[in-house]
């Protein structure tokens, strides 16, 4: 055995955690109370996610899921966009915690508009930073992006609005950019580097420039920014936004910051749920021979439960979720587009099979934890959106980053109006030692 070998088995040992310690000293792992409700640790006027209520002993209830934004509805801000493109006013919301007047909005876009280009020294050196993960290479873009600013460390509100704005309108450029250099540098792919769109919102110029300037249609403009709407904010607690706060209230800087949100969001456990669901998918439809066969479905699903099938996990992905249980509202949406989206694609078929995994899921998943409640999350219909759209996989989650970049900022801004550095307490479970020398040692 190696001492690297040897060292893993014995941190494996050590660390873990004494079940008897937790329950006895009331330890709340994962800032997690012992029903599963988060731990509050602050205030936020920017998300209010909702799952579940608390009756009169205290006891934990579930209930359809909800998603406001600053107070509004997401179902209500859908509505309000079915027609036009709603992200530009909905970052303006996050940031400002108010909608916008008509002239609020105007230059606001505006604003964004005028800041979407890279510099072109930046742009053109992008090629040599990047590396063959899309996530990494967002962190190394927006660290960069720090020596571009005239005062990057500045914590005054004015400049980190400045900021948050500059990085918002960037970001569709930096995720295409960073794609397409990616494939350029790994792939032997053409590089397919454009400008910026100088009109249009913030879907269409994204779509100008993951096509290279090539064409787009209106629906799929509509359905990214939709998808970008739903991906925006999602309170406090969600653990990319945390990431951000906690960093936010050392005073470091905003890129500093929203790296760290980044590197959150990269973790399978976070942001790159839709492209395992997306593998679960394929691997069901080869699996399966009756995609019409609801008792083969189940059978199999069964099999994914006990390691036998899919990846080994033991994992239905795309279903269960940290606050939602009887409904994940982003899902329900979601679902309202896919149906249509795959019928007018010739996909029917393939979302019929995946609306069955989400009708059979949940109860295979009671049969094997009785008590166990999980519904379908905005994951679990996301990829498949994406995939009818005909966005490569690698850009799933780099897409929940510029959807979700408004939030982080609008997190950050109000961590820094607030500010108390954020220090949780851990209970400490070494006992005291006296120090042996080496050769005493067994």
């Amino acid at each position: 055995m190696s001492i690297l070998e040897e060292l893993s088995g014995i941190i494996k040992n050590h660390d873990a955690p004494d079940p008897k310690l937790v329950k006895q000293h009331s330890i709340k792992l994962g800032l997690r109370n012992e029903d599963g409700s988060g731990v509050i640790v602050g205030i936020t006027t920017k998300g209010s996610v909702i799952g579940y209520t608390k009756d009169a002993a205290g006891n934990k209830l579930d209930v359809p899921g909800e998603l406001y934004y600053c107070g509004y509805d997401i179902r209500d801000l859908v509505e309000a966009h079915a027609a036009d493109f709603g992200y530009e006013e909905i970052a303006f919301l996050l940031l400002a915690g108010s909608l916008p007047t008509a002239s609020q909005l105007e230059a606001f876009s505006g604003c964004l508009r005028e800041r979407r280009a890279l510099p072109s020294r930046f742009r053109n050196e992008m090629v040599n930073i990047i590396n063959d993960s899309m996530m990494n290479s967002l962190q190394l873009a927006v660290t960069s992006l720090y020596g571009e600013d005239p005062d990057p460390d500045s914590t005054r509100i004015a400049d980190v609005a400045r900021q948050s704005v500059d990085l918002i309108a960037k970001f569709p450029a930096i995720v295409a950019y960073a794609y397409h250099e990616m494939e350029y540098k790994y792939r032997g792919r053409d590089l397919m580097l454009v400008n910026p769109l100088e009109s249009g919102s913030y879907a269409e110029n994204f779509m100008h420039l993951l096509r290279g300037g090539g064409s787009f249609t209106p629906e799929e403009t509509k359905l990214l920014d939709l998808f970008l709407i739903l991906h925006a904010e999602h309170g406090g607690g969600n653990n990319s936004t945390f990431a951000v706060r906690t960093v936010s209230s050392s005073e470091t800087d905003t890129y500093s910051a929203v790296t760290a949100g980044i590197a959150s969001l990269k973790g399978h456990l976070h942001g790159g749920a839709n492209e395992q669901v997306m593998a679960m998918f394929a691997e069901v439809k080869q699996a399966v021979r009756d995609w019409r066969d609801k008792d083969e479905i189940a059978a199999h699903l069964r099999k994914v439960l006990r390691r036998e099938a899919g990846d080994g996990s033991g994992k239905i992905y795309g279903l269960g979720h940290a606050v939602y249980t009887l409904s994940d509202p982003r899902a329900i949406l979601l679902k309202g587009i896919a149906r249509p989206l795959a019928a007018a694609k010739g996909r029917a078929e393939e979302f019929a099979l995946l609306d069955t995994i989400a009708e059979l899921g949940p109860r295979v998943l009671n049969e094997a934890k009785p008590g166990k409640v999980v519904s379908p999350n905005v994951d679990f219909y996301s990829g498949f959106v994406l995939d009818c759209m005909g966005i490569p996989v690698e850009l799933y989650t780099p897409l929940f980053a510029a959807a979700r970049i408004s939030g982080w900022c609008a997190h950050r801004l109000e961590q820094l109006v607030q500010n108390r550095i954020l220090r949780p307490a851990y209970f400490s479970a070494s006992r005291r030692r006296s120090y042996a020398r080496l050769s005493e040692r067994g």
